[in-house]
This record gives structure tokens, C-alpha cells and sequence, in this order.
């Protein structure tokens, strides 16, 4: 049997569900029990890991249509079908994905209780995002988007902070509430058309008023996701009080299935409606760029700085891939890596210091960069990779969501380029309030990075130097199905 005609896709969503065979067969307690369920979930991630590298080795980057297809009938009526297949779109979140699970597993806590559970969720949210990334019945999708809630909403409630409940039922009822308007849609156009399959649907010609009906719908569940300005209150209250590796997946991972939605579903499914709503959804995007970064300033805790200014980095996803502009729709692909790798490894140096002092308010670190030298080096890298830096991917991202603006709506495009002055403001006044200034008495005692820690912050480092110095082979990964993304629809 070749690679290609392993099922690979299926292996993706299979591999976590058997690592959570076996951690729910063993029984054990103690630190040497605990270590021994890292190192499991560590080698079935690093599995999947290796099954997206043969996905991405044998993916041809030049074929418009899906890739590594499988599919299994289950129900004729409606022609319901297990059906798998990956495309330029799906593919680079998929490797995103394949990349932060195992390095939160890496970075593990000595002090949390119920390892054995914790690693349960993370693999079986590992699973469902493989299954709703890969899927290409629209019914099979649903069940994947909305189980991949599931695990986090225990990941906040059972290891977060103080106000864990009230965040967590936020988180929950915010996007359950949306996804069920998506179903109420989904259900239509299944009724009508006749098939739950992706291209089918496509194909199928809705008229303009039942297109913009059931975009609104999509739009509900997928706005949220991402999360778009005004739907975007649950973030912080989530980030704040979820687990550091919390915040890396609902950053890196969960947030990016409501960018994909739009480009898998919203805009193939319903082009007419897609351009009739673009301007409003632009506007919205502007609004998120400059809202969230003005809030982002005003924060206090270093958590809500960060969780801010993702609500303004999704806002030029959303900007450039509504620009319906080959470069505006490139560029929000590359924000989307950018923003999953810089914010993961955000979050992970945020983590890493309020393990050793259980503080996240800014007012009490100071001077930290004197005792902890290599922090404040990758601390200050990915700052410069938020705000943009040339030679980052944060650059490259933000450059062409600009740009792509700008051949469409230009005074929307100068309008959003006040997130590029506000980003620098209050990222850098983040961090010359925490690593700069005399170390103060609750400061001196901290160690710095663990090698362990360290080796977590390398590869998203290194990667975003590549995406940033060397884009193209990223870029043309996506092209072709960015390419054709918008159709006869573009204006």
C-alpha cells in the first residue's frame, strides 16, 4: 500500500480517540503516573504530528480541487457520508494544529490536579478539530465544529481561575447559540437540496433573498468563533480564567475554525450573499482593529492585553479574506498562522510566569527582564512579531491584508491601518511595564526559563521567522485554492 492510499485523514481523528482508549483503561495515581499520561499523550500527539508531515510532503500544492479523499455512505436519503479531504485552505491550520498540541503537552503542570483527565480532553479536542477541518459533509462537519466545545468548556471549568464557571458558561452559551441558528440553515439547505455534501451544495443555485437568509445564520456561528466585534465578549472573560495551555489551544486552534467556516462554507456556499454583506463585514473588521486595540491598551491584566488584541488581529483576517482581493484573501490566510503562533507562544510565556508567581496584573512585575533574561528575549521577539516587525510572519500577514483592502475600499484600508500605530503602543507599553525598570522585592527570586520551557518557545520561533522572511512556499500552499475562493462572485 502507497502513502496515498492510506487513510490518512481518518487517521487523524482515529489516533487521539485511541490514545483516550488507553488513558481511560489505566488507573494510577502519583507523580510517576502523572508523567507516564504526559509522555503518552506526548507520542500520540507527536504521532498525528507525523501523519499532517506526510499530508503536507505528499499535498500538491497546484491542484485546485480536494486532495486525500475518503468517503463512506451511512445514509442514503439525504446522502449523508463519512467523507474526508483536505485542500489549501484546510491544510495550514491543519499543520498549526498538529504543531501546538504537542508543545502543550511539553509544557506541562507539576501542580495540576487530574493529569489523567486533562489529557483525555486535549486529545479528544485534538480529534474533533481534526474531524471538523477535514470533513466534507456539511452534517459530519456540524457534529465536529460543535463537539470540539466540549473538551474546552472542561479545560476552563475544571482548571481554570476563580470565575472559571462564569466564563466557561459564557464561552458555551455564546457559541452554542450561534451554532444553532448554522443548524436551522444547515437543515434547510439540506431539505432542499437534496445532499449534504460540500461541492454538491456549492454547486446548487439558492436564489440571492434564501442566500442571504442562510448566510446571516452561517454568519452567527462563525462570527462568534472568531470572534468578531460585537460578538467578541466572551473572549477575555475565557483567556483570563482558562489554564495557560487553555488560552494557547482557544488562541491558536479554536479560534482559527471560525475563519475556516468563512472560507469553507459562508463564501462558496453563498457567493451573491457573500458580496452583498462584504462591506458590512469590512466595517465590522475595521471596528475590531481599532476597538480591540484601544482596549487592549487600557488592560490591566497582562492576559486581557493579549486576548484584546487577538479580537484586532482577527479583525484583518477578516478585512483582508472580505476584501475578496488575491492579496487581501493571502494575507488573511498568513494572519491566521501568524496570529495562531505568536499568541500561542504569548500565552505560553504568560503561563510560564505566573506559574512561578501566580500574578497576571502588570503593576506587579517589574524589572523581570533582569532575572530572567531569556523570557524577556522571547517575550520581546514575539512582541515585535505581534506589532509586525518586518521579517515576521506578523508582517507579512498584516501587509497584504492592507494591501488587498486597499484595491478594494481604500478608506477602509487607511482606516485599519491605525491598528499598526495602536498595536505598538500597547504591546510595547506591556512589556516595558513588566521586564523593565528597578526589580522589585517580589521579582528577585524568579528563575528563569527551564530548558523544558525553552524548547516549547524555539519552534514557533523559528517558524515565524521562516513565514516571514521566506513566505512563498507557505503562500503557495493556499494559492490555488484561495485563487478560485471567490469565483464569479469578486467584484
Amino acid at each position: 500500500m502507497t502513502l496515498s492510499e492510506l487513510p490518512i485523514l481518518s487517521m487523524l481523528i482515529v489516533t487521539p480517540l485511541f490514545g483516550v482508549v488507553i488513558l481511560l483503561l489505566a488507573r494510577g495515581r502519583g507523580e510517576i503516573f502523572d508523567r507516564n499520561v504526559y509522555q503518552l499523550a506526548l507520542w500520540v500527539s507527536a504521532t498525528e504530528a507525523f501523519l499532517v508531515l506526510i499530508l503536507f510532503w505528499q499535498f500538491d500544492a497546484s491542484q485546485l480541487g480536494l486532495q486525500w479523499q475518503e468517503s463512506v455512505a451511512w445514509h442514503a436519503p439525504f446522502g449523508l457520508t463519512y467523507r474526508l479531504a483536505v485542500d489549501g485552505i484546510s491544510l495550514p491550520i491543519i499543520l498549526l494544529t498538529a504543531l501546538i498540541i504537542p508543545l502543550c503537552f511539553i509544557y506541562r503542570y507539576r501542580s495540576l490536579r487530574d493529569v489523567h483527565s486533562y489529557a483525555i480532553c486535549f486529545l479528544l479536542l485534538e480529534s474533533f478539530v481534526m474531524g471538523a477541518l477535514t470533513a466534507m459533509d456539511i452534517v459530519l462537519f456540524y457534529i465536529f465544529f460543535e463537539a470540539s466545545l466540549i473538551p474546552l468548556f472542561f479545560i476552563i471549568g475544571i482548571w481554570g481561575g476563580e470565575q472559571r464557571l462564569y466564563a466557561t458558561f459564557k464561552f458555551f452559551l455564546y457559541t452554542f447559540a450561534g451554532s444553532l441558528l448554522m443548524l436551522v440553515a444547515i437543515a434547510f439547505m439540506v431539505v432542499h437540496a437534496e445532499t449534504t455534501q460540500w461541492d454538491e451544495l456549492r454547486d446548487h443555485s439558492f436564489p440571492l433573498l434564501t442566500q442571504q437568509w442562510l448566510w446571516l445564520a452561517f454568519f452567527a456561528s462563525f462570527a462568534v468563533k472568531t470572534p468578531m466585534i460585537p460578538f467578541h465578549t466572551w473572549l477575555p472573560a475565557a483567556h483570563v480564567e482558562a489554564p495557560a495551555t487553555g488560552s494557547v489551544i482557544l488562541a491558536a486552534v479554536l479560534l482559527k475554525l471560525g475563519i475556516y467556516g468563512f472560507m469553507r462554507f459562508s463564501i462558496p456556499l453563498f457567493p451573491d450573499a457573500s458580496v452583498f454583506f462584504a462591506p458590512f463585514v469590512l466595517a465590522l473588521s475595521v471596528i475590531a482593529i481599532i476597538y480591540g486595540s484601544l482596549v487592549a491598551w487600557a488592560q490591566e491584566d497582562i492576559k486581557k492585553v493579549i486576548a484584546y488584541s487577538s479580537v484586532a488581529h482577527m479583525g484583518y483576517v477578516t478585512l483582508g479574506l472580505f476584501s475578496a482581493h488575491i492579496n487581501g484573501v493571502q494575507g488573511a490566510m498568513v494572519q491566521v498562522i501568524s496570529h495562531g503562533l505568536i499568541s500561542a507562544a504569548l500565552f505560553f510565556l504568560v503561563g510560564m510566569m505566573y506559574e512561578r508567581t501566580h500574578r497576571r496584573d502588570i503593576a506587579f512585575y517589574g524589572g523581570v527582564a533582569s532575572v530572567m533574561p531569556r523570557a524577556a528575549f522571547f517575550f520581546m521577539f514575539f512582541t515585535l512579531a505581534s506589532i509586525a516587525l518586518p521579517g515576521t510572519s506578523g508582517f507579512v500577514g498584516e501587509f497584504l491584508t492592507l494591501l488587498g483592502a486597499w484595491q478594494v475600499h481604500p478608506l477602509l484600508s487607511m482606516a485599519a491601518s491605525a491598528g499598526v500605530i495602536l498595536a505598538p503602543i500597547y504591546m510595547m507599553s506591556l512589556y516595558r511595564r513588566v521586564f523593565f525598570g528597578a526589580v522589585k522585592k517580589s521579582i528577585a527570586p524568579l528563575m528563569d526559563l527551564s530548558p523544558r520551557e525553552t524548547i516549547i518557545l524555539i519552534p514557533l520561533l523559528a517558524v515565524v521567522v521562516a513565514l516571514g522572511m521566506v513566505p512563498s512556499p507557505w503562500m503557495t500552499m493556499s494559492h490555488a485554492s484561495l485563487h478560485v475562493l471567490w469565483g464569479a462572485a469578486a467584484p
